[in-house]
């Protein structure tokens, strides 16, 4: 029987507006109420159902107001899991509010936490306090008037200015080498020019050193080559793997100079000759060693003078330099072919001119006299600290660089003494993993020029003061400034030795 509603209507518009009517007048339908809920062919006796595909197979008009529970992912859950995880294993971190002064008189003290007690920083990679030097405050301040305050862009959209091409010339004549490239980071530096490199190089093999920086290790992963891991500082280890290497494959070796937490410094003339006896190319990350070695700041290479022995040297203008940034040094070909290929330079907006303008004056200041004068009064105080710590019988693991780690066994350990520290006024962080291993926690000093024997000897008795407080043993030696066994009163003193004169070229 038709139904005696749609009957009434022209066929075309219930054709076209079925849908609609049924959903609006349906439950008026003394047939269609029966099976309403499901509305299948079998269980409605109505013809005009029977006969409507639209209206049997329930149109979106019908359901799209119906909402399903649908099982979501805990996201929340998640990621409190993993923060959890972290706090309870004590390497979860927890930033300090640390606001480092610049004045005369105040470096390199701060003003810590929301009562802005002051403290003294140890832990600062601005190690020569490039970053408050008036020649370099000018420098950047100049070109914030001039130039404002931001790059426009990427390198390739306006942000390539006369100051960034000044910058590249003058970090590759300080290594000797025909060209330069700056990134926003020496992260991205290495990332950048490594997954690239591996990733073009036709069968490119890697060999990293254990102890490489994380950026060295995420560029290679991200290359996707096959690598090979030796010893950290081992040559012999890395000749056995070079060695046994297939001929006339494209090879990178890669490693630092100075390790950034145990301030070892490689044997590099060694291992770069390593490398090129087995057709290898060295990539060396010089970021602990610019500024701070050298005649003029140039790194160990030049220190060593083996700089020509270094295809790619990568450096940073976020430490010695006092600024922020990294780059590369190498041959022109190379440079430009980074340049052309890697993602995280391309993308990447370009160093601002205060940065290029600081970071060029920064350089030129630290490659001339008074930049010797500097890193030999730097050297004696780093000399200084270590012998304090030596004579007071504290724990210091082995060092030629400027670095000073003093091991700490334990994340818990060596959070407490940090913070024990810094309720006695010093500012150092506590290292653990993952930026080291587990078990080598330790605290990572790095005095500078502008720290005085003073505040090293106030820093020494705080901490015998936090290991005593913390119960972490130790082997003191002195007691009441005097040595535990015959009294005699301890001081060191510091010799400030005179700059080394160089040769100066003719």
């Amino acid at each position: 029987m038709p139904c005696p509603f749609l009957g009434s209507m022209n066929q075309a518009f219930v054709r076209n507006y079925g849908s609609v009517l049924i959903k609006q007048y349906g439950n008026l339908c003394p047939i269609l109420t029966r099976g309403f809920r499901t509305l299948g062919v079998d269980e409605t006796k109505c013809p005009f159902i029977q006969k409507n595909s639209i209206v049997s197979e329930a149109p979106k008009e019908m359901t799209e107001d119906i909402v399903e529970n649908v099982p979501t992912y805990q996201y929340d859950k998640f990621f409190s899991e993993q923060i959890n995880a972290k706090k309870k294993d004590y390497s979860y971190r927890i930033f300090k509010k640390v606001s480092r002064l610049a004045a005369d008189g105040m470096y390199p003290q701060a003003l810590e936490g929301a009562e802005n007690r002051r403290v003294t920083v140890w832990c600062a990679n601005d190690y020569l306090g490039a970053s408050r030097h008036p020649v370099v405050q000018d420098a950047a301040i100049s070109a914030i008037k001039s130039y404002g305050t931001g790059a426009g862009g990427t390198r390739n959209i306006a942000g390539n200015s006369q100051m960034t091409e000044k910058l590249e010339s003058e970090i590759a004549k300080l290594h000797k080498k025909p060209a330069a490239l700056i990134f926003s980071s020496c992260f991205v530096a290495n990332d950048a020019t490594l997954s690239t490199l591996a990733k073009i190089l036709p069968g490119c093999i890697v060999y990293s050193d254990a102890g490489n920086h994380a950026s060295m290790i995420q560029g290679i992963r991200n290359s996707r080559a096959p690598k090979h891991i030796f010893r950290h500082n081992d040559p012999s280890h890395l000749r056995e793997l070079l060695a046994s290497s297939p001929t006339g494959v494209p090879k990178l070796v890669v490693f630092e100079t100075v390790h950034s937490m145990s301030g070892a410094i490689c044997p590099l003339e060694e291992m770069c000759n390593i490398a090129h006896e087995y057709g290898a190319l060295t990539f060396v990350d010089e970021v602990h060693a610019v500024g701070l070695y050298g005649k003029h700041g140039a790194g160990i290479g030049e220190e060593r003078g083996v700089e020509h022995l270094i295809d790619i040297v990568s450096g940073t203008l976020g430490k010695a330099y006092g600024n922020v940034g990294g780059y590369i040094a190498g041959s022109t070909l190379l440079v430009d072919t980074i340049r052309s290929l890697a993602p995280g330079f391309i993308f990447t907006t370009a160093l601002p001119p205060p940065v290029l303008a600081g970071s060029l004056a920064a350089i030129r200041l630290l490659a001339s006299e008074e930049g010797r004068s500097m890193r030999v009064k730097h050297q004696a105080i780093v000399r200084y600290l270590k012998l304090s710590l030596l004579v007071a019988g504290l724990p210091q693991l082995p060092s030629v660089s400027h670095i000073v780690p003093v091991p700490i066994t334990g994340a818990d350990k060596v959070a407490r003494v940090a913070e024990s520290l810094m309720k006695r006024g010093h500012y150092v962080q506590a290292i653990n993993y993952p930026t080291v291993a587990r078990g080598t926690e330790r605290l990572r000093f790095a005095p500078g020029p502008h720290h005085t024997p003073e505040m090293i000897d106030d820093l020494v008795t705080a901490l015998i003061e936090s290991f005593h407080e913390n119960d972490i043993c130790f082997n003191q030696f002195i007691v009441n400034g005097a040595c535990r066994e015959c009294s005699m009163e301890y001081k060191v003193d510091i010799a400030y030795e005179e700059p080394v004169k160089y040769p100066v070229a003719a």
